[in-house]
């Protein structure tokens, strides 16, 4: 039987597929005014995002509305993964600029692969299909496990339904990406999160905290180069705003290097962040300051 999150997520998924373009809008701005004020923990995280972006002074009605369209570009991200199934690719061409992709075609071209390094922000989901169906690229993404099961693998279906190849965070995932990589593919990392613990100290947004080790061991161990990346939405289409590569060049030992191209991507990630403060979906404690850190 489905569990109860398996079953939200479906009818979520029918419902955005089925309402029309102008009905549909005005329910995901509706429901995400109504779940701002509500979302306890979820919302007090967007503020202190929020404010570790504009200064400890923002607040007020500012502040309050800054929430509300975080919640809105959270909904319209949602909305947009259950739609794109049935999205044709000449829609997909039609709704995303792209600035920077040539670095990644020619990164393909010299047969390295190329890794992208995301933070959650705006459609990425919109870019992910547009790369697999109107550039015919492969691309591998590493993906969080949920619960229940069910909903995980339910997501895993959604996402290969869009031509991505879905590799499970865990021990094996190291390997797998290795070996996309070696296949010359693009890897999609979220990486503004340090979801498994253990990564790598930096300095993001002003604070001490880890994010994740990966993409520069990644980086170090294929030759492939880090594309700091993110996709915006932009009026009713998308913005792709692909980075000049990392230098992941060797320059010592390994830690060492791993710390220092993990601290240039946390300053590239804070920077694409600042672009667009109310499309970062970051919603779950990301600091040691932040309550219920590490819990």
């Amino acid at each position: 039987m489905a569990s109860t999150a398996l079953r939200v997520f479906q009818a979520g998924s029918t419902l955005a597929r089925g309402l029309p373009g102008p009905l549909l809008d005005a329910t995901v701005k509706l429901g995400s005014l109504s779940i701002a004020p509500v979302a306890g923990a979820r919302r007090r995280q967007v503020e202190r995002n929020l404010r570790r972006i504009h200064g400890p002074g923002f607040g007020g009605l500012k502040l309050r509305r800054a929430v509300a369209a975080t919640f809105e570009s959270y909904a319209r991200y949602w909305v947009e993964s259950f739609q794109l199934p049935e999205t044709s690719p000449a829609d997909i061409e039609r709704g995303l600029v792209a600035e920077g992709w040539e670095q990644i075609v020619e990164a393909r071209e010299r047969g390295t692969g190329a890794i992208i390094a995301l933070p959650h922000l705006g459609g990425w989901e919109w870019a992910a299909m547009w790369t697999t169906r109107c550039r015919d690229t492969p691309l591998t993404v590493v993906v969080e496990s949920l619960e229940p099961p069910d909903v995980y693998e339910w997501f895993v279906g959604l996402r290969e339904q869009l031509g991505m190849h879905v590799v499970p965070l865990g021990p094996r995932a190291g390997t797998e990406v290795l070996n996309a990589l070696r296949a010359n593919h693009v890897v999609c990392l979220l990486c503004d999160r340090d979801i498994s613990g253990g990564g790598i100290e930096v300095e993001f947004f002003g604070e001490r905290t880890t994010l994740p080790g990966g993409p520069a061991t990644l980086a170090l161990r294929s030759g492939a180069p880090i594309f700091p990346t993110a996709i915006y939405f932009e009026g009713d289409q998308h913005r792709g705003v692909v980075r000049p590569p990392l230098d992941t060049a060797r320059r010592g030992k390994l830690r060492a290097d791993v710390e220092r191209i993990t601290q240039d991507l946390a300053d590239e990630l804070e920077l694409l962040i600042r672009r667009a403060p109310e499309q970062w979906h970051l919603l779950q404690p990301n600091w040691p300051s932040d309550p219920g850190y590490g819990a």
